[in-house]
């Protein structure tokens, strides 16, 4: 006696997949939950504490603590995409963003990358209502999010506050216009190390007297968009500067390079 199975077929691996994305959303809905009924205060010290929002009064960060919500947004989440109305301003808590653009041909342009305590999406000032861009998690990240109401509103009452914004999107430009001086000017390898050496001092932790730890959080693709280069010549040349012992890295935790003393003073 043969046992029909029916046309519905379960794929088991599938099903585990599902199950698994459920319960990822489900414990990320919770935990955004319990962002939004955090006691008021602790998110009042919490922004308090960020460098760009010091500008601020203490009756303006009050407003912000009220009004701004937090979220957990898990890596390879976009924030926002392309084409999706301007609604909020972001502020990295804890974490990693990517910033980017995707051209005609499907090709994509990384402008920045976002650390701790740093803003984004803050571009609201133009005529466009929708975004150009997009913004990706590189890792497990909580973000504060302004409503744009509320973040114009603070720029126009707070010149000091606006000068810092203003800051920000300049700091940006220059680093974009910079990396197309390095394209025509340096090569391929030099760029690679200009980008290590830079995001050891934005985001390096000191190790010992003199070693510096980054935990970019990027993979080799990403290095390769913000630096114009290939995937291949990534891995290549941070290969040729850990056998020079310039760099250390763990082939299993290739986002994390430990920047030796050599390494500075070859620069």
């Amino acid at each position: 006696m043969y046992l029909k199975i029916s046309v519905f077929q379960i794929d088991l691996d599938a099903l585990i997949l599902l199950v698994w994305a459920i319960l990822n959303l489900q414990s990320s809905q919770i935990l955004n939950q319990k962002f939004n009924l955090m006691n008021h205060s602790s998110k009042f010290l919490m922004l308090k504490d960020i460098n760009i929002l010091k500008t601020l009064s203490e009756a303006q960060i009050n407003e912000l603590a009220k009004r701004c919500t937090m979220e957990k947004v898990h890596k390879k989440n976009k924030i926002y995409c392309s084409g999706q109305t301007i609604d909020y301003v972001y502020l990295v808590n804890k974490g990693s963003i990517k910033l980017g653009m995707v051209a005609e041909c499907d090709k994509i342009l990384i402008k920045d990358i976002v650390y701790d305590h740093e803003l984004f999406g803050e571009n609201i000032f133009a005529k466009n209502v929708v975004r150009k861009d997009f913004s990706e998690a590189m890792s497990d990240t909580i973000i504060f999010k302004i409503p744009t109401a509320l973040f114009k509103e603070l720029v126009e009452t707070n010149s000091e506050f606006a000068n810092a914004v203003m800051t920000v999107i300049i700091e940006r430009i220059r680093n974009l216009e910079q990396r197309m001086q390095n394209f025509v000017f340096m090569k391929a390898k030099a760029r690679i190390v200009d980008f290590i050496r830079k995001t050891g001092n934005r985001k390096g932790i000191k190790i010992g007297v003199d070693e510096i730890l980054i935990n970019h959080g990027m993979s080799h693709k990403d290095i390769a968009y913000l630096t114009d280069t290939s995937r291949q010549t990534v891995a290549r040349v941070l290969g040729e500067l850990k056998k020079d012992n310039l760099i250390h890295f763990s082939p299993r935790k290739p986002s994390k390079i430990l920047i030796r003393h050599s390494f500075q003073l070859a620069l």
